[in-house]
């Protein structure tokens, strides 16, 4: 097919895990013709979920590029996962496509990721449809879902077919009303679709009221559009990806009603030192061939035998082979080698991608996730808005199992970091602690299954440490003399100082108030570093210390025995001499907690947040959706995301941020004090 950026559609499945998307996304390929046979996730036979971990757990872990042709359209179609663990790689695919298609579950109903991609995908202003799916499974009431989903989104959701001959097909409701519908009205869904589309249409609105004139569906092409674009109407399609009712007409409605990428509305790209959408101008790109290239990278696979792969959207001009490119601000551009369309895992090389198709690039190792591809320094600038990504909350410290392969686990955490933007890594220095984040259990377990199977890297895991801290809680002076003779030059410094508690959060103060050049300022470094030696590990549980003050103020030299090494000492000691009178104290952290759920499951939550020491400190939201904010001590919170989705049925979502550092409780204080003692001891043994 030849085919120009006005024939093309790019469609987002998205929704719920468990709402049949690949399978959905299999009759559509096979009834288009574009495979032979629709394959089964539980065979792991689909085109989509291709990945040996995808098969091993029966749902998709990534977002899968695929495409098909109708009579006047190519349609690029993006299937995503929709369980809460990998949801990340849904949220990346919203910029590379004009219409959201949100798919829901007849037997589930409205689910949590059916409310989230609803809101983002019309926060980036996407064309949305709603794809009702199984709509042949026993015991479902598609009356009552119908009216869940206008009650939810609003009266714009409107159904454009509806289910007949008990859910084994569905009649048009658009193009040829005619027939009858297991529930409702062919003529009224009719008559109410044309009302909805002709207000955004101020001619054909005087037309039907003032003249009485019949409207027809080949006249409502353009306001259809604009009512896409404007968020006035979301259309609901019924299908049954196993029976096949509605796949013909769902491809119908793609081939005829949704927009190309002339008649979306423009991606949101900004043009300047971008800063959360400050400080740059918005710029609009043309979806027109001839035009300089704009392309952005919305998904990169590293692929251990192709090497990194980059799949991008293009929104202006054309890439072809040997098209020198630059990737961002980089000066030095590099030239496309081979431009690929993606079938799942099978790429084809075509000629050329236009504006609007969906393409990838291989072996480019500068390309990354969110970057802007370009052949002009006139784009250097150019940024697509920021998405916002759940933070990372699930985490698990690793370390290799085989002495030497540190190396090789930073290399290939980097390499999945590079294909995931909800995969973190976090290094803290002061347990000497590598810990990967996630989306949840489920999420790091396949992280680590890749490493292990793909990588073939073999690591061992635990629960992450909590950082505690230490501080003091009264003030105390301190004293030490550090004299040594062996023959010769010695060793001589004397110190006095003092120790303070300053206000949470404020950090550590060394202070020189030494008079009369008792102690040469030479030296007074040297004191310095002998206490910072100490705040490494505090004197309870030996944890890093903070917010606290040392003031030198006295102390003694010799013309020829002191030196800097004894002024360390000295310090040093001084300074533990002060810390055993200043009554140490256990800081541990505490996390501010927003806890989104349905309304039903907030008594849970917060009884159960009491329970974990937590303290409530406001609700917000609406029967649909309350938000729980509190304050809650880290290490109350470990495997708190398998607790939610425990307490939610998996429709709960959760983030943390530091707060401050409060002192721990006795019993806990005691038992930090108890294990760093019986470490000491066996360090000692050794």
């Amino acid at each position: 097919m030849i085919y120009t950026t006005e024939n093309i559609r790019t469609v987002a499945l998205l929704g719920h895990g468990g709402a049949g998307k690949t399978t959905l996304s299999e009759a559509l390929l096979a009834r288009a013709g574009a495979i032979q046979a629709p394959g089964s996730v539980e065979k792991g036979t689909t085109v989509s979920d291709f990945d040996p971990l995808e098969k091993s757990f029966q749902h998709s872990m990534r977002t899968s590029a695929l495409h098909l042709d109708l009579p006047n359209a190519r349609v690029h179609i993006l299937d995503t996962p929709g369980f809460p663990d990998f949801i990340g790689q849904a949220i990346g695919a919203l910029d590379a496509v004009e219409t959201a298609a949100i798919v829901v579950n007849a037997s589930t109903g409205i689910e949590m990721i059916t409310l989230r991609m609803m809101e983002w995908a019309a926060e980036r202003k996407l064309c949305r449809i709603i794809i009702v799916n199984r709509i042949d499974a026993e015991n479902v009431d598609l009356p009552k879902l119908l009216a869940d989903l206008r009650s939810t989104f609003g009266n714009e959701v409107l159904p454009i077919n509806l289910p007949a001959a008990d859910a084994t097909k569905v009649v048009d409701c658009f193009f040829n009303p005619s027939g009858t519908a297991d529930f409702s009205s062919v003529a009224e869904a009719h008559q109410a679709l044309i009302d909805q589309v002709i207000e955004v249409d101020e001619d054909l609105m005087a037309r039907y009221l003032e003249q009485g004139q019949e409207i027809e569906a080949s006249e409502l092409h353009e306001p259809f559009e604009k009512a896409l674009r404007d968020g006035h109407l979301v259309p609901v399609c019924f299908v049954s990806s196993r029976n096949g009712a509605g796949v013909d007409e769902l491809l119908q409605v793609f081939d005829r009603l949704l927009p190309n990428p002339t008649e979306g509305n423009p991606p949101l790209f900004f043009k300047g030192d971008l800063v959360d959408g400050k400080g740059a101008n918005e710029f609009r790109s043309e979806p027109d061939p001839k035009k300089h290239v704009l392309a952005h990278v919305f998904k990169v696979v590293v692929d251990p035998y192709v090497g990194k792969l980059g799949i991008f959207r293009v929104h202006q001009g054309t890439i072809t082979k040997d098209t020198q490119l630059y990737i961002g601000t980089e000066r030095k551009p590099f030239k496309v080698g081979h431009v690929l369309m993606l079938q799942g895992s099978k790429t084809i090389e075509v000629a050329s991608a236009v504006p609007g198709d969906i393409a990838a690039i291989a072996k480019v190792n500068e390309i990354e996730f969110d970057c802007v591809l370009h052949d002009s320094h006139d784009e250097d600038e150019i940024h697509m808005r920021p998405l916002e990504f759940p933070t990372p909350m699930s985490g698990v410290a690793i370390q290799p199992k085989r002495r030497g392969d540190e190396q090789r686990i930073s290399e290939v955490l980097h390499k999945m970091m590079a294909e995931d933007p909800t995969l973190r890594v976090e290094h803290d220095v002061a347990l000497n602690e590598t810990v990967l984040r996630g989306l949840g259990e489920l999420h790091l377990r396949s992280a680590l299954e890749r490493m292990g199977s793909q990588y073939k890297i073999e690591v061992q895991t635990r629960p992450p440490r909590v950082p505690y801290r230490e501080t003091i809680g009264a003030p105390a002076e301190g004293h030490a003399r550090h004299k040594k003779q062996t023959g010769g030059a010695g060793q001589f410094g004397e110190v006095f100082l003092r120790v303070e508690p300053l206000a949470r959060g404020s950090g550590f103060e060394f202070v020189d108030q030494v008079k009369g050049g008792v102690i040469p300022n030479q030296f007074i470094p040297a004191i310095q570093k002998g206490v910072e030696s100490v705040l490494a590990s505090g004197p309870v549980a030996g944890c890093p210390m903070q917010d606290l003050r040392v003031v030198v103020y006295d102390g003694k030299h010799h013309p020829v025995d002191s030196k800097e090494v004894a002024f360390v000492a000295a310090g040093r000691k001084a300074f533990l001499d002060a810390l055993s009178k200043a009554r140490p104290v256990v800081l541990e952290p505490i996390v501010n907690a927003q806890i989104e759920a349905p309304e039903a499951h907030i008594g849970d939550i917060t009884g159960d947040l009491s329970a974990r020491r937590g303290h409530i400190t406001g609700t917000r939201g609406s029967t649909r959706a309350m938000v729980v904010e509190s304050q809650v001590p880290l290490a109350e919170l470990e495997g708190y995301s398998a607790r939610l989705k425990s307490m939610t049925q998996g429709r709960g979502a959760w983030t943390m941020s530091l707060s401050h550092y409060d002192p721990a409780p006795p019993n806990l204080q005691q038992q930090l004090a108890t294990e760093y003692k019986a470490k000491s001891r066996h360090e000692d043994d050794d």
